[in-house]
């Protein structure tokens, strides 16, 4: 990794220099986040630690090689230091690791280190080094779907745990080469797509002047897949995350490192290590509440074939919704008219809640592990009476998944509340009054964050999007917050891009365009294109 400390000049760091032959490693992690149970059995070891580094605000270091075990205790003892870099693998890896071994990363993870996965792999088509192993610009999607394959591959092998970030180290290149500088882009979209379907988070290393810089202008470019952390180099010996080049509201909070200072040698404990310094403020991204069907961490969508009544999981990776990667879950449900899912039996597993419109017979269908439904259990014989059926999560709070509907008669919005058993227990009612001018209900989570469940339904006529914050036994007064007449299945697909914000998805009946619609705890950020595909597919849930 290398900036120069002026902007504009940049150096090869040592991390690239062999003849440095850095030795430090380190860095354990702090608190066992969520592990998608998709890779429980991926690894024993890997199941075993937290992902690294973890939660974790401080100083760190990067060295070419890992460490003796007896140095890392040395400099745990003695340097200011709580987080070190390890090379895990890449065509680029510059140095050798005798040291770096799945039993090396669980002593020094137990001893208290957090560490900092990297991996080495082809270089800018531009770079002023001298390497063999470039990205050829016209296959660069396909190269960082195979960088990314092998770095999870190297990440099991040393028992780093799904949702560890694995940090990409793309040296400094001549940004001027729009060829070259597109390379890169679509590198790193395809190298961060691959590891979130892997079940690992994505950083990228570069220098600020450059790979860094050209992230932040296609920050909020449509279907482009950023890095969940970036690690930037700008060598001016001042250890903060914040810079000049990156705008405040860009991978924040707690998604940033910086190398502030090259390569240098520290002695610690009688141990001298040539290091690189870094700073960290790291934190878990928060993993998606509802709407993971892969169990990945990352929000899904569901949808059935309208002309064939099958229905497909289209896996999301927090930018976009892939087709390639749809799997199959249940098909003859072309005679279903209401379709929503949630954990009604508490298995940890996704349920689809279902009526047959000719009868309104309501079924559940229970979530298996390996993505399909199992066999269905009524639930009730006539449910023909209700429109707009809603999974509303843990509404009344009680642990139990919750079911909102409709009863057309009179227009009131009840409470089916989740009980013991895998049912629903006797239904409540919620908001009085005509609903019916009222279309494409949607549970969103806590959208407001205020600890209770949230609504949100658009006005028929007019198209806006009014917000119905939960509060104990029903809702608060609406608040508007989108609008978007030509929208259809508008669906709450949970905290989307892990920013700690539930979104919502819908579809653009003119084209089948799928968008995304972020939240921000107040309102929804203008809709960005996420998917094509959906004009024969009805309804989403």
């Amino acid at each position: 990794m290398s900036d120069a400390p002026t902007a504009g000049r940049h150096r090869m760091s040592p991390r690239w220099l062999v003849r440095h032959r850095k030795r430090l490693l380190g860095a354990a992690a702090v608190l066992l986040s969520l592990i998608p149970l998709a890779f429980m059995n991926t690894a024993g070891a890997a199941a075993a630690l937290p992902p690294q580094p973890g939660n974790f605000t401080g100083y760190g270091f990067d060295a070419c090689t890992a460490p003796s075990s007896a140095a890392m205790s040395a400099w745990l003892k003695s340097s200011p230091y709580r987080a070190a870099g390890i090379y895990i693998g890449g065509v680029s890896r510059g140095c050798a690791q005798p040291n770096l071994t799945a039993d090396w990363v669980r002593e020094q993870v137990n001893r208290g280190w957090r560490l900092i996965p990297i991996y080495v792999g082809p270089q800018a088509a531009c770079t002023p080094a001298t390497r063999k192993n470039l990205i050829v610009n016209s296959t660069a999607a396909a190269q960082g779907t195979a960088a990314a394959s092998d770095a999870a591959a190297q990440a099991r092998a040393l028992g780093l745990a799904p949702q560890s970030v694995l940090i990409y180290d793309m040296e400094a290149y001549d940004s001027a080469d729009a060829t070259c500088k597109a390379g890169v882009l679509t590198f790193m979209s395809a190298w961060t797509a691959r590891l979130h379907d892997l079940g690992y988070l994505s950083g990228y290393y570069s220098s600020a002047g450059s790979g860094i810089a050209d992230q932040v202008a296609v920050y909020h470019k449509a279907g482009y897949v950023r890095p969940d952390y970036v690690d930037f180099a700008r060598w001016d010996n001042k250890a903060t995350v914040t810079d000049p080049g990156i705008p405040a509201g860009y991978w924040s909070p707690n998604r940033r490192m910086k190398q502030y200072r090259g390569g240098h040698v520290e002695t610690y404990g009688g141990v001298a290590i040539n290091i690189d310094s870094d700073y960290l403020d790291f934190r878990v991204l928060p993993a998606t509440k509802q709407s993971d069907w892969t169990r990945n961490g990352w929000s899904d969508v569901l949808a059935r074939t309208t002309s064939t009544g099958n229905v497909f999981a289209y896996p999301g990776n927090g930018t976009v919704v892939t087709e390639a990667g749809r799997s199959s879950v249940v098909s003859g449900f072309a005679g279903m008219d209401q379709l929503v899912r949630m954990d009604l039996n508490r298995d940890g597993y996704q349920d689809v809640v279902a009526r047959t419109k000719s009868t309104g017979t309501v079924y559940l269908y229970p979530g298996l592990r390996n993505g399909r439904l199992g066999n269905r259990k009524q639930l009730y014989k006539d449910q023909r009476k209700l429109r707009e059926f809603t999974a509303i999560g843990d509404f009344n709070r009680d642990g139990y998944q919750d079911l909102l509907a409709q009863q057309i008669s009179n227009g009131n919005l009840y409470l089916y509340p989740g009980v013991k058993g895998a049912r629903f227990g006797t239904r409540k009612l919620v908001a009085a009054g005509d609903w019916n001018n009222r279309s494409e209900f949607t549970g969103v989570g806590d959208f407001n964050r205020d600890g209770y469940q949230d609504l949100l339904v658009k006005e028929t006529k007019t198209g806006i999007f009014y917000l119905y914050r939960g509060k104990s036994g029903g809702f608060q007064a609406r608040l508007r917050v989108g609008v978007g007449k030509s929208l259809r299945d508008l669906t709450g697909v949970g905290d989307f891009d892990r920013d700690g914000y539930p979104d919502l998805v819908g579809v653009q009946a003119s084209t089948g365009y799928l968008f995304l619609y972020r939240g921000t705890g107040k309102g929804l950020l203008a809709g960005v294109r996420i998917a094509t595909g959906y004009r024969g597919r009805s309804p989403l849930f």
